[in-house]
């Protein structure tokens, strides 16, 4: 059991980053009884990153364990007042979340359950843990998804759940990378760069909620990383942390979720949840080939709306979709699948469609939301 348990914390250690992986290391050393090791790990660690707050508190704590109680600070008060300052409590806050979310794994096989299905052509999927304060990477193959990495997150200082511009809170929902911002366009304080994502999205937008430059971006210089609860909204990392982000998003084509706390379920579980999704919209790719639209009707909400270069209603959609697919084969191919739910139930399907004899097509993305048994379709994008 010992042996498990060690090989399962080493490769939590191999997916965090390295400064954090190094400071997880101090805590073993000194919980198995060996303060001088790790008392010298944590001074190496310091002297590398002389601004990773956390890892100087602890190389403080050890450095007090080394002191005889004789010649201890007399003035207790005096520490106890330091110890309960505001930026000393989010440094402990910051410690017990990189520790739980490493102690506590996703489990060998599984996949945040938004992930129901994700096309190839998106290489790497992003979740966001609000309560552990940790961002997970996993990367897409004919495999299907798996976790390779994952990092500790700040994330809005008033928490999460953004309904209203500047209300200081994290949006939560299903987004994507929409751009890669240079930082060289930018002041320090977002260090290596930044990520936007499209917050506010279209089921955003039908509840009324506002706000803009949701982005993922680094660190000021001065400072490795910051409390759990730290931004106006949104999801700050490490900078060393975000440079390996960066080498992996694609715009446009990079799933975000942003979740309270991700539930983790199997594929087999995913493939069973979307079958009753991949149904419907089954159902409406026959009823456009078929040409009836009042059966195409029945899939629209009557407020949808398509956005591409021009933002139309959804009647004379209706009639550019029977006109434009009626009596023809489609292939739909790419096909991704992400659930939201959170009071409301949620699908955002993202596929290709080629017709017979063409050699290319146009990709899709489109908002669903399940009424009763039925799902009704309230946002598309043609996205090319």
């Amino acid at each position: 059991k010992a042996a498990a348990a060690s090989a399962s914390s080493s490769a939590a250690l191999q997916q965090a980053s390295s400064a954090e992986a190094r400071l997880i290391a101090v805590y073993e050393l000194f919980g198995r009884g060996q303060p001088r090791p790790a008392l010298t790990k944590a001074r190496d660690l310091v002297r590398d990153y002389p601004n990773f707050q956390l890892a100087q508190l602890v190389y403080a704590d050890l450095l007090a364990t080394q002191v005889p109680p004789a010649h201890a600070f007399s003035d207790a008060t005096g520490i106890g007042r330091l110890r309960s300052e505001p930026a000393m409590a989010d440094l402990r806050e910051e410690s017990r979340r990189r520790l739980q979310a490493l102690r506590d794994r996703p489990p060998a096989g599984t996949v945040p359950s938004q992930f129901l299905a994700l096309s190839t052509r998106s290489r790497y999927a992003i979740a966001v843990d609000a309560s552990r304060s940790r961002l997970y990477l996993l990367e897409n193959s004919d495999k299907g998804l798996q976790l390779v990495a994952d990092y500790y997150v700040s994330v809005g200082k008033s928490g999460i759940g953004k309904a209203t511009e500047g209300d200081a809170r994290t949006p939560l929902g299903v987004y994507y990378v929409t751009s890669s911002l240079d930082p060289k366009s930018l002041r320090d304080f977002y260090g290596a760069g930044a990520l936007p994502i499209n917050y506010p999205n279209p089921y955003d937008v039908r509840r009324g909620k506002t706000g803009s430059g949701i982005w993922l971006h680094g660190t000021p210089p001065q400072q490795f990383a910051r409390a759990p609860l730290a931004s106006d909204g949104c999801v700050v990392m490490a900078n060393p942390d975000l440079k390996q982000l960066l080498r992996k998003v694609q715009i446009g084509a990079t799933p975000v979720v942003t979740a309270p706390s991700l539930q983790w379920i199997s594929r087999p579980q995913a493939e069973k949840e979307v079958q009753t999704f991949t149904s419907a919209i089954s159902a409406w790719k026959d009823a456009r080939a078929n040409g009836n639209e009042a059966q195409l009707k029945k899939f629209y909400l009557p407020d949808f709306q398509r956005s591409s270069k021009k933002i139309t209603d959804g009647f004379s959609v209706l009639h550019d979709e029977v006109e434009y697919a009626q009596g023809k084969r489609v292939q739909f191919k790419d096909m991704s699948f992400l659930h939201w739910r959170d009071g409301d139930d949620t699908m955002v399907a993202t596929f290709g469609e080629v017709f017979e004899g063409e050699k290319s097509g146009r990709t899709r993305r489109q908002y669903w939301l399940r009424q009763g048994s039925e799902w009704k379709l309230f946002h598309e994008e043609i996205l090319g």
